[in-house]
């Protein structure tokens, strides 16, 4: 294992669990305005119970997603130092301008929105509720502003070795943002339904049935039923973008090897296995000329083949052949779990059927596996560049590490990691094995001087002490349920 390698393996670990965080506030963000605001208008004491209850669970995400975030920036520096010296004229401003923007938006409101709704106005706490939100999709701007940079480069010129900003508008709106912009945030709004059905759906098999929780179940079904067409849709745009600006990447998901002759048509490789060594996808089960309809929208449509490619520009086919399928394959269960609860609507079957209860219940972390595997597919798939055609990633790398030092950091990544965010996660856990408050939410968290309790991080706002973690173990099922 080389320096470059292993310092590759650690911005994967630390960034793998740092994007999860992001993707449940953004959309724990917009679900609890939602809630707020449905309560505002209908004085309906169940969505108010409902905010009381997920922005215990906010809270946690959030606290976890700024710890995980410090690390990111840090490594930038230490581990990538070539790559900041490099492209640091354009990555620093759009992660300052994220500081600037969402960052100060969030600290502004956050400590109004869990606080504060016993201490200021219903208004005014709904404005920072809708704060907290926007600053949540702001931030999610500019970092994927600065990503898709890294990915489809414009509106920069390189002088004496470096990148320098000429167009900021172009290095912004570079040719992929906008998907890679409405795709993220639409996983994220994913991902969360996902994890509330199946939060309600575990409490309804548990024989907890009551208005609080159907409404869970029937918001979160609406959200997926809505969205899950429509990442489709964006997906198969952005596939189209791809094609376009990063044809390797596109040649590698699907595993296609060499041009089919003019007229035969691209077939589509639903399962393989892709030789980087032999040039050759193994135990291909394909579909003649759906290749062609998928990718290029046309009967005899043609796609840049890997060996259009020297071998030292091909990403690893072998490894986002198979991320690319587990997001389609994830995304495509979603799509079926939203049909069926709306074809079990009829009768409101959806809270008693079991099968389908099960069902959203192990879906529930779908959206943020399918997360992990349509980022392993946008990354992988750059390779070997850092920004692509630009800068490769062993040039990026820091020079004055050896193997054995960012090896060592490395370790310890893993040990603290899984320590500290194994704890947060189960922390959350079993806030979402408790559920919803059935008196209107738990008594209010005072805060300021000569008061009870001081908060001071947003962890506070979760009033759930961390002993007996044990008890996340859930409550026996009944027998033949």
């Amino acid at each position: 294992m080389t320096s470059l390698m292993l310092a590759r393996i650690q911005f994967g670990f630390t960034i793998s669990f740092h994007i999860l965080f992001p993707a449940l506030t953004i959309g724990l963000a917009s679900y609890l305005a939602v809630l707020e605001g449905l309560w505002l208008r209908t004085g309906r004491k169940v969505y108010i119970d409902l905010y009381q209850f997920w922005i215990k669970v906010f809270a946690v995400a959030f606290g976890m997603g700024v710890v995980s975030g410090l690390v990111m920036a840090y490594q930038f520096g230490t581990n990538w130092s070539n790559f900041s010296r490099f492209a640091g004229g354009v990555t620093g401003p759009l992660l300052a301008y994220e500081v600037l923007t969402a960052f100060f938006l969030e600290a502004g409101f956050l400590g109004v929105m869990l606080f504060g709704r016993d201490r200021v106005g219903p208004a005014l706490h709904f404005v920072s509720t809708l704060a907290v939100a926007l600053g949540t999709l702001v931030s999610a701007t500019w970092i994927l502003a600065s990503n898709s940079w890294m990915q489809t480069p414009q509106g920069h010129e390189i002088i004496h070795g470096r990148v320098v900003p000429v167009d900021w508008l172009r290095v912004v709106l570079n040719p992929s943002f906008p998907y890679r912009l409405a795709h993220t945030v639409v996983a994220s709004y994913l991902a969360t339904a996902l994890m509330v059905a199946g939060a309600a759906a575990w409490h309804l098999l548990a024989g907890r049935d009551n208005t609080r929780v159907r409404t869970m179940l029937s918001m979160a079904l609406w959200m997926l039923l809505a969205a899950a067409p429509i990442q489709a849709l964006i997906g198969d745009q952005h596939g189209l973008n791809t094609l376009e600006h990063q044809p390797a990447k596109l040649a590698a998901i699907e595993g296609h090897w060499e041009r089919t002759p003019e007229g035969a048509g691209v077939p589509l490789k639903l399962f393989g296995w892709p030789d980087m060594e032999a040039e050759v996808t193994r135990y291909a089960i394909e579909i003649p000329r759906a290749g062609s309809l998928l990718l290029a929208h046309s009967w005899d449509g043609q796609i840049p083949a890997l060996k259009d490619f020297p071998p030292a520009d091909r990403p690893n086919s072998t490894v986002v052949f198979w991320t690319f399928r587990a997001m389609v394959g994830l995304g495509v269960l979603m799509i079926a779990l939203a049909f069926w609860g709306l074809w079990l609507r009829r009768g409101q079957r959806i809270f008693s059927h079991r099968a389908f209860l099960r069902f959203a219940l192990a879906l529930s972390p779908a959206g943020l596996v399918a997360i992990l595997a349509g980022w392993l597919t946008t990354e992988v798939g750059r390779q070997p560049w850092i920004v692509y055609g630009v800068m490769r990633t062993a040039e990026a790398v820091s020079p004055q590490h050896s193997a054995s030092q960012v090896g060592f950091t490395l370790g310890l990544f893993v040990l603290v990691y899984f320590a500290v965010f194994g704890a947060g996660t189960a922390y959350g856990l079993r806030l979402i094995r408790k559920g919803p408050a059935s008196n209107g939410g738990d008594a209010p968290v005072h805060g300021g001087p000569g008061e009870p309790r001081q908060p001071m991080r947003p962890l506070s706002a979760a009033s759930e002490g961390m002993d007996a973690v044990d008890a996340l173990a859930a409550p026996e099922v009944p027998h033949g349920h």
